[in-house]
Formats: C-alpha cells, structure tokens, sequence
C-alpha cells in the first residue's frame, strides 16, 4: 500500500499519478492521507515532475479540464476519485467520460459543478471596501473580505484582475488571500475575519443602488434566496435592506398597481424610421 499526502494542486496531482501510473500502481492500492504522521506515511514514494505517462497512454482533454476544475474542491476525496478515474481511462475505457450514469463519473460532475456555483457566487458577491490612496502610484487600495466554499481563490484571481485592474486590492478569505498592485498577482496564507475592514463610504452607495433597482412586484423570496443565500448577506451592505424592503413590499406593490397611468409619451422623431414608414405607406403596407 502506498500512502500519499494530499496535494495541494492540479499540478502536484499530475506529477503524483504519472509516477503512480509509471510505477503500474492501481488505485486500490493507494491511500491518500491528509498527513504524514504516523506509520502510514511512505517516505520511499518520490513523484518526479519529468515523469511522463506510460507509452501510448492517452488522457482526452475533457479529463484534464475536469481535474483541473475539481482540484479547488474542499473534500480533498477528488484526488482519490481523479486517479481511479484517471486508471480506468488509461487501461481500456477511453470513452468512460462520455457515460454521465456512472457513478465515478456523475460524482466528480458534481464536483465541478460545485466549484463552478462557487465560483459564481463570488464573483457575485465580493464587495470591496477602500481603505486608502498610494501615495506613489496615485492608485485607490481596496480591500474585500470573502468566505468560499472551496478553495477557489486562484481559481477567481484572474476575473478580479481583468475587471480591476484600475485600481490595487486584495481578497481576503480564510484559505488564501490574493493581491493585485497593478503589475502583478500575488497569494498569501489565508487570514482571520477581523482582518478585514468593517464599513466605508462606498456601503451606502451600494445601499441605494440596490434600493433603486428593487422591484417588489417582481419579488420572488425563494428564487432571491437561491441566488443570494443568507451565509452572504453578512458581507453585503445592501443585505441589511433586505428584509425590510421585503417587508414593504406588498404595499409598494399595491401603491404601483393604483397609481394613475402615466401619460403615453410620443414616440421620438428619428428620420429614418419616418422614411420606412413613408416607404410602407407607399408600398400600400401602411
């Protein structure tokens, strides 16, 4: 039996499985363990990072995108799941990631998809908050605090990097925190909740943004609380309004529906709807 640490990447995972294939080891037996104490560990086991995959072994791409995926995924059981998944393919069912109904494969699906409503949501719900001015740079500093599920957060990084890029932050988060200064990433360990800032200008302005686009004859509870479950509503300013404007709502609803029409406005002159129309008139369509 051989014992190996969990990894802690996509890329330690490759390198693991390849000697593991190399060295013609089944799943069974090997045992992934969280830690290395104790009698299990194997300290004889080294994956070499050149180790390539047996000859004429072939992985489709579809593999590599779903390990790549469900890497980030909390449980640490995908790396067991990924190499006898990985084993199988290798020893004669190439085409076993097309059978959505088999159970290995359905579970490591749901992984994926886990991380990918995962990561939705923060991107959804990361609110920044500034705490300062660079000197230096000119450049505005925010900070954001963010608990995910997973371990998603250079999984993310990039998304925050492209859409804000203007100006440095950091995304704090228990596992990992991530930094951008306008040049480049960079990952440090994860930190408490009190690291975090608690409130700042720009909480109010989010407050009456989201005051602003409420519809409460809209208003589905339920379906709100899908997309927005209530474990976030402690990082978002605008969750406080939340229950009151629910509240309210029913009233508001009513108010709208017993408020005198508004008067039609003309329709905006624009010479060339004017000219298809003549054109219609002309033809005989008008």
């Amino acid at each position: 039996m051989k014992t190996i640490l969990y990894p802690n990447s996509f890329e330690h995972w490759r390198t693991t499985a390849r000697q593991l294939l190399a060295d013609g080891i089944a799943p069974e037996a090997v045992f992934w363990s969280p830690s290395d104490e104790g009698s299990l560990f194997d300290a004889e086991f080294i994956a070499s990072p050149s180790t390539p995959l047996p000859q004429g072994a072939k992985v489709p791409k579809g593999f590599v995108d779903l390990a790549r995926t469900v890497a980030y995924h909390r449980s640490d059981t995908q790396w067991a799941l990924l190499y006898t998944l990985l084993w199988r393919i290798i020893n004669g069912e190439r085409h076993l990631l097309g059978l959505g109904t088999d159970p290995l494969v359905h579970r490591l699906r749901a992984m994926a998809k886990a991380i990918g409503r995962d990561n939705h949501k923060m991107h959804a719900f990361v609110r920044f908050r500034k705490v300062g001015d660079c000197e230096q740079s000119g450049r505005e500093q925010f900070v954001a605090w963010f608990e995910p599920d997973h371990r998603i957060v250079r999984l993310t990084a990039g998304f925050f990097q492209r859409r804000f890029t203007g100006m440095d932050w950091s995304i704090l988060t228990p596992d990992e925190c991530v930094h951008w200064d306008g040049k480049k990433l960079q990952f440090t360990a994860g930190v408490d909740r009190s690291e975090a800032p608690s409130e700042d200008a720009l909480d109010e302005l989010w407050r009456g943004y989201y005051r602003s686009i409420f519809n409460p004859a809209r208003l589905k509870v339920k379906a709100m609380q899908a997309e927005m479950p209530k474990k976030y509503w402690k990082n978002l300013p605008e969750a406080e309004l939340i229950e009151e404007l629910i509240a309210e709502s029913a009233s508001r609803t009513q108010t709208m529906l017993t408020a005198p029409a508004s008067p039609e406005k003309p329709a905006p002159k624009n010479r060339y709807l004017a000219r298809l129309q003549k054109m219609d008139e002309d033809d005989g369509l008008g």
